[in-house]
């Protein structure tokens, strides 16, 4: 089923006519003769009246009117204003305005196997009254159920971090697992006649369990890179500092002072303690 435009007319026209028709029946001696000869008349006249005003209607902003037609659809209006419309048809008021869900915070395996914990907020709207109202029960419950099994699938997708340079993960690359929250979770409420504007996660940590562990292995990783970083650069140094000394003539070195020196130089450079240095009383050049 699809979204289609309801006939109605403005509101203020059928309203001025209903208006005008008490009026002159009020004014008018000839009907006031005909309600005192046949008062029976005014049963008929009341529910007519009663019935003309049912056909009178408003629509708010980002808000809108669903008809159906003894259980038909008929169309929907979701232009603001003052409307009328087949008095026999139900209206049914839809909200059109941009929504918030906060998904609540699941407990599920990344990719690694690794148990996490995970939550996303989307924001949404209806965009196909005749959908959103019809084929679904209840749209934003639908909504909230196919928010959660797209996050529990885009959470078995990918690792909580990138063990490869390049990987997408959950930590790593916040918006492209966004953009895939979005793409998949659009998929799944299409049939509602949602569209969903954006989706992003609110929350990503490691289960407490293994959270201390995880913990540890992220401070060991660092230090790793951190210590690699250093010898890096120490390495360069220390080869600089030698190249320097020869080409300016200031001290010529054979291999085992060379030796001496190197390691000298690199635990004063790498080590995070204070050294004391190594005197050389050998021969030098």
């Amino acid at each position: 089923m699809t979204e289609r435009k309801a006939l109605c007319v403005p509101g203020l026209l059928p309203l001025l006519l209903l208006i005008g028709a008490i009026a002159a029946a009020v004014v008018t001696g000839r009907h006031l003769v005909i309600l005192r000869e046949a008062p029976f008349l005014m049963v008929l006249i009341v529910p007519l009246i009663l019935l003309w005003l049912k056909g009178l209607f408003i629509v708010s902003p980002n808000e809108a009117k669903v008809l159906t037609f003894f259980g038909r659809y008929t169309g929907t209006v979701n232009e603001p204003g003052f409307w009328f419309a087949n008095p026999f048809a139900n209206k049914s008021s839809i909200s059109l305005k941009v929504s918030n869900f906060q998904s609540q915070q699941l407990k599920v395996n990344d990719a690694q196997g690794n148990p996490i914990e995970i939550a996303c907020v989307i924001v949404w709207r209806v965009v196909d009254t005749a959908k959103a109202f019809f084929d679904v029960e209840n749209h934003h419950t639908f909504v909230s159920i196919q928010c959660e099994t797209a996050l529990r699938h885009l959470a078995n997708h990918y690792p909580y971090e990138p063990h490869e340079i390049g990987e997408i993960s959950l930590r790593g690359s916040p918006e492209k697992v966004g953009e895939t929250l979005q793409s998949e979770l659009q998929g799944r409420v299409a049939i509602a006649g949602i569209q969903i504007i954006e989706a992003q996660l609110s929350h990503l940590a490691y289960s407490p369990e293994i959270a201390q562990a995880m913990l540890r292995r992220q401070q060991a990783a660092a230090v790793i890179a951190a210590r690699q970083l250093i010898v890096d650069g120490a390495v360069g140094m220390v080869e600089v500092a030698l190249k320097k000394l020869e080409a300016d003539g200031i001290i010529k070195l054979d291999e085992s002072n060379k030796a001496v020196m190197v390691n000298n130089l690199m635990i004063a450079l790498v080590s995070e303690s204070h050294m004391q240095p190594v005197l050389a009383t050998g021969n030098v050049g």
